[in-house]
C-alpha cells in the first residue's frame, strides 16, 4: 500500500500531475520519463489524485498499432509465452517483462525477442533499485496473448500454459526455455548439480512437470511451489537440448559442474 501523504505533499503531487497531464497534454508514458516512474506507478497516482485518465485527448490515442501478431507456432514463439508466465505482466494495453539488475545480456535478449515475434522495439525502463523492465505498448498483442491464456494476475488466477505448446517437443522445449530462464534455478549438491522450476500457480507448475516427463528429463513431484530436475544426465541434456539462454544459469552450471561424480 503507498505512503499516506501530508496534505501539502498531495496537493504539490496534483499539482504537479494536473500541469503535466491536464494543462499540457502529456501523455503517461512521457510524463513518466519526466518524473522518473513507471508509467503503471503514474497512472496509479493519477486515480489516488483522483484526476480522471483520458487517453481520447492524447495525440496518437488512435494510432494503429504497429505490432503484428505471429501466425504460426514457433520454437521462439513458445519460448516468450514461458518468458511471460515467468516474469511477464500484463496490463490493459502493455507487455512487459522485469529482470534482475544483473541481467543486461538477457534484457537485449528479450528485447531482440520481442522484435522477431511482434516487429515492434520495446523499450526499457530501469527501475530505482536497478531492475530493469523491458515493456512495449498494444492491445492487440495484450488480447492475443489473452486469447493464448495469459492473465493479469498469475497466481490468483492460477494461469497455465497454452495447450498448443504440447503438441510439438520443439514447442515444449522452446516453453521450457523461457520459463527457466526467468524462474527457473541452478544449485549445486553435495553430489551434483539441480535445476529448480518455481511458480505459485499450480497449474502451470503441473505443466512444468508435464513437459519435462514428456520430454524425458525425470522431474521430481511438485513439492513447495517447484519442480525439480536432478539426475545427472538429465541436467546436461536440458543444458544442452533446451539451451537457456540468460548467461547467470550457464555461468552457475559451469561453476557448479565440476562437482559432478567423475
Amino acid at each position: 500500500m503507498p505512503a499516506r501523504w501530508s496534505k501539502e505533499v498531495e496537493l504539490i503531487k496534483f499539482q504537479e500531475l494536473h500541469d503535466l497531464y491536464v494543462i499540457q497534454n502529456k501523455p503517461i508514458s512521457q510524463i513518466g520519463k519526466i518524473l522518473h516512474l513507471a508509467e503503471s506507478t503514474v497512472y496509479d497516482r493519477l486515480l489516488r489524485l483522483s484526476i480522471k485518465p483520458d487517453r481520447s485527448r492524447k495525440k496518437g490515442f488512435n494510432c494503429v498499432s504497429p505490432a503484428t501478431i505471429p501466425c504460426i507456432h514457433t520454437r521462439s514463439l513458445a519460448e516468450f509465452i514461458g518468458v511471460m508466465l515467468g516474469d511477464g505482466h500484463l496490463t490493459s494495453s502493455q507487455v512487459a517483462v522485469t529482470l534482475g539488475n544483473k541481467e543486461l545480456d538477457y534484457v537485449n535478449y528479450i528485447s531482440s525477442l520481442i522484435t522477431k515475434l511482434f516487429n515492434v522495439i520495446p523499450k526499457i525502463l530501469i527501475r530505482p533499485r536497478g531492475y530493469y523492465v523491458v515493456y512495449f505498448g498494444s492491445v492487440k498483442v495484450v488480447r492475443w496473448l489473452k486469447s493464448n491464456g495469459l492473465v493479469f494476475n498469475k497466481v490468483k488466477e492460477q494461469v497455465k500454459a497454452p495447450d498448443w505448446i504440447f503438441r510439438k517437443e520443439f514447442l515444449m522445449e522452446g516453453f521450457l526455455k523461457g520459463f527457466f530462464d526467468t524462474d527457473g534455478s541452478v544449485y549445486r549438491l553435495r553430489f551434483g548439480v539441480q535445476l529448480a522450476f518455481t511458480n505459485r500457480s499450480l497449474p502451470l507448475l503441473e505443466d512444468i512437470y508435464n513437459c519435462l516427463s514428456l520430454l524425458n528429463y525425470h522431474p521430481s513431484k511438485i513439492s513447495r511451489s517447484q519442480v525439480y530436475v536432478t539426475r545427472k544426465k538429465c541436467v546436461l541434456k536440458f543444458l544442452k537440448h533446451v539451451s537457456p539462454a540468460n548467461i547467470k544459469h550457464r555461468q552457475r552450471f559451469e561453476e557448479f559442474v565440476k562437482y559432478y561424480d567423475s
